[in-house]
């Protein structure tokens, strides 16, 4: 293996989609991760669909390929002798360990973070809850959808009933936080010599990107609420239509409102327009204008004009659209991986790019206990080395 994280070994003992979501963007920079999953079905996400794919008897959800990339899997049963010694093994042999458990699960199972830490004093853990491990409601179940509800996000979302993201953001979030904790404190075990423990949540993750809407609340004191397709605090910047589609703008400066407006006969100096202030407090009136303007312009035409006087803006794409337009293959966003029961398939791929030093060879999604064999091998051999964790 390649990248920056060659020499990390991960073992992911989560399920779902946020702790695997950061084990898996560990494993993009270059860890050997390795997922522990219930024997006879896995991750809850293997039985998550349709869309399956694959022979009858041995089907994919494309929902776990989307999130275990770049992983081993071994199977045990944590309530077993050998499934509890196996994971003893491995966590001593680990840098870091991911865990997305309801709070107590662990301590039950013999593994509280205490135990975690004596068997590997270097072991950084990252802990994933939906609402937070301690607190009034500390240990709470945490699904996606819930957590957006919860904290806030689906309030600023849409316009009129609240609406959730077309992605599991607050899974997605929690993973990205917690891996970036986790690169952090593998940093500081270099100083210090020893791991420690990495907390987020469903909860927290949405809070840490509330950005302006967050400081709308608690400075200024006004409660966001969702402003659909259209800016809050910028206008014009949103959705528009014209003669035969839908585009982008995002005019987020007075200078580019000048060049704008004259450009396609908006009223650049009349009041209700001539600045931001005004033009967010009427903004329906400026969308109606803006709509209107672009009634007659071609999609096609209308982009080539906002390019040519350096106005910001784009078409709305389906996935279709997306995975076939050469600017995501030329950032690498498309990986092809050899899959052992699927073939040839294509994944969505890192977000991240490195000049050199990059992983340049990725592991498919892997098939339940696929591993078995090679990764207790691996156990035998190092122990068998004498090599000290």
């Amino acid at each position: 293996m390649t990248g920056p994280l060659q020499d990390i070994v991960v073992l992911d003992l989560s399920r779902a989609l946020a702790g695997p979501h950061a084990g898996m963007m560990l494993g993009d920079l270059g860890a050997r991760v390795i997922k522990v999953e219930q024997p006879g079905s896995g991750d809850d996400t293997r039985s998550w669909g349709p869309p399956f794919v694959g022979p009858d008897d041995a089907r994919e959800s494309t929902y776990f390929l989307s999130c275990n990339r770049n992983k081993e899997s071994i199977t045990l049963d944590l309530k077993s002798e050998d499934g509890r010694e196996t994971l003893t093994r491995l966590i001593r042999r680990s840098d870091v360990l991911v865990e997305n458990f309801r709070t107590g699960v662990l301590d039950r199972l013999g593994f509280s973070m205490e135990r975690l830490q004596e068997l590997n004093p270097r072991l950084v853990i990252l802990s994933i809850t939906g609402f937070g491990h301690d607190g009034p409601e500390g240990g709470r179940a945490g699904y996606d959808q819930i957590a957006q509800g919860e904290a806030g996000l689906m309030s600023l979302t849409g316009s009129g009933e609240p609406t959730r993201v077309g992605v599991p953001i607050g899974d997605l979030l929690a993973g990205m936080y917690g891996a970036y904790g986790v690169l952090a404190a593998l940093h500081e075990r270099g100083r210090t010599g020893k791991g420690r423990v990495v907390r987020t949540s469903l909860l927290a993750a949405i809070v840490g990107v509330h950005a302006f809407q967050g400081t709308r609340r608690t400075v200024a004191g006004e409660t966001p609420v969702g402003t659909g397709n259209h800016h809050p605090s910028i206008c014009p910047y949103g959705l528009f239509h014209c003669a035969d589609g839908m585009l982008q703008v995002a005019v987020g400066s007075e200078s580019l409102w000048q060049r704008f407006a004259k450009e396609f006969g908006l009223p650049v100096d009349e009041p209700g327009y001539a600045t931001n202030d005004e033009r967010v407090r009427n903004h329906e009136a400026v969308k109606a204008a803006v709509d209107a303007a672009f009634a007659d312009l071609k999609l096609e035409d209308l982009l080539a004009r906002l390019a040519a006087c350096g106005v910001p803006a784009g078409e709305v794409r389906d996935l279709d659209r997306v995975y076939s337009w050469d600017q995501t293959k030329s950032q690498g966003l498309l990986l092809q991986v050899d899959h052992p029961t699927l073939g040839d398939i294509t994944l969505p791929g890192p977000p991240l790019r490195f000049d050199g030093g990059a992983r340049t060879e990725h592991l498919p999604p892997p098939t339940l206990g696929q591993h078995n064999t090679s990764v207790r091998a691996w156990l035998d051999e190092i122990e068998a080395s004498g090599e000290h964790p």
